[in-house]
């Protein structure tokens, strides 16, 4: 959206500018939650009119795009402990606005461009850009390059950051896994670090995700042909319905409860679905077209009821990565590395590109 001239990619960063700033003032989860509720009402945006702006500026854009608005809080708040500002680093549910220092928004600001312009570099690789997530990578590389600028000891210099901690390793591990194993020296999210929970939460938060996405897919397809519109546009986004419902629970998660973290899952099982689901019909996600479910009989029932079954394969997939990104980055860390960003990037081509290969 943001390329096609000049003068939109300029009206972009402007705004960029200024949601990373607000990220900043108003704490990163406090944006992400936010971004969920953008998700949303974009949605209904979109089914109504056929028209992705909300989803492209709203949801996924200088708004409250994550990489914008989520990282720039992040970074913010790595910055604020930098400068004796905020006791925690990792502390992103604290608006930072209510600190009082502007130079702690600039930051969020400067973020919030980078964000902007290293999620239009991603997008633009040839193949890889089309086979990932840039927004989600984007958030991963700005929290890494927050913690390397700003990550070391408070007021002793910049760029001295570091991504493993490796001082806080568990003592007397002999195995790299034992060594950043969750432990007294830092967990994400104790009630979802064990396999049994992981595949709980990936398998059943999957299929929850894997048949809101399919019938999404399909009825909102369905709808956009009867309006002149591309009938895969629906398809392509799908997953990101159920993943704003996921990104509001974080409020819950704000707010001391015990909240399972799956955005993570719910994108990536909602899109292997969608991937897979035409793949299982015979053709590929560019060339099927989606029908209404009213429509479906009992073949196409089946395949849809694979389509969850992978999914759920994928929530998985998904959660584990997740948990794995948290151990390798995130737990013993001085700064909010999101687990989340790093589990979807990597899932989302997997995915993806194994939808490619077998369609």
């Amino acid at each position: 959206m943001f390329t096609t001239s000049v003068g939109v990619f300029i009206f972009g960063l402007l705004a960029a500018i200024a949601g990373g700033a607000v990220g900043a003032a108003i704490g990163g989860n406090y944006a992400f939650v936010f971004t969920g509720f953008c998700v949303l009402a974009s949605w209904g945006v979109f089914a109504a009119t056929g028209n992705t702006f909300g989803l492209d500026y709203l949801a996924f854009g200088p708004f409250m795009g994550p990489h914008i608005a989520f990282a720039g809080g992040v970074a913010a708040a790595i910055y604020a402990r930098y400068r004796g500002r905020l006791d925690d680093g990792k502390d992103v549910n604290t608006p930072l606005g209510g600190i009082g220092r502007s130079d702690i928004l600039l930051v969020g600001s400067l973020f919030g461009v980078f964000g902007y312009l290293c999620q239009i570099g991603i997008s633009n690789i040839p193949w890889f850009g089309k086979h990932t997530d840039p927004v989600a990578m984007t958030v991963l590389v700005s929290g890494l390059l927050a913690r390397v600028v700003f990550g070391g000891v408070p007021g002793k210099g910049l760029f001295h950051g570091s991504l493993h901690n490796p001082e806080l390793f568990n003592e007397g591990a002999t195995t790299f896994s034992a060594k950043i194993k969750p432990g007294p020296n830092g967990r994400w999210l104790e009630w979802q670090e064990k396999p049994i929970q992981l595949v709980a939460i990936g398998s059943l938060f999957g299929i929850f995700a894997g048949g809101a996405s399919l019938l999404l897919a399909a009825n909102v397809g369905a709808r956009l042909t009867k309006m002149g519109f591309d009938n895969h546009v629906a398809a392509i986004n799908a997953n990101s319905f159920c993943f704003g419902i996921s990104a509001i629970m974080v409020l819950l998660l704000i707010l001391d409860r015990n909240m399972p973290v799956q955005h993570h899952v719910t994108n990536i099982a909602g899109l292997a679905a969608v991937q897979f689901f035409p793949v299982l019909m015979g053709e590929s996600i560019g060339t099927y077209t989606w029908t209404a479910t009213s429509t479906w009989d009992s073949h196409t029932w089946g395949m849809a009821a694979i389509a969850l079954i992978i999914a759920a394969i994928f929530g998985i997939f998904a959660a584990g990565l997740g948990e794995f990104c948290a151990r390798l980055w995130y737990a013993r860390g001085t700064s909010h590395i999101d687990p989340p960003a790093a589990a979807i990037w990597l899932s989302n081509t997997v995915v993806v590109s194994l939808a490619a290969l077998f369609a």
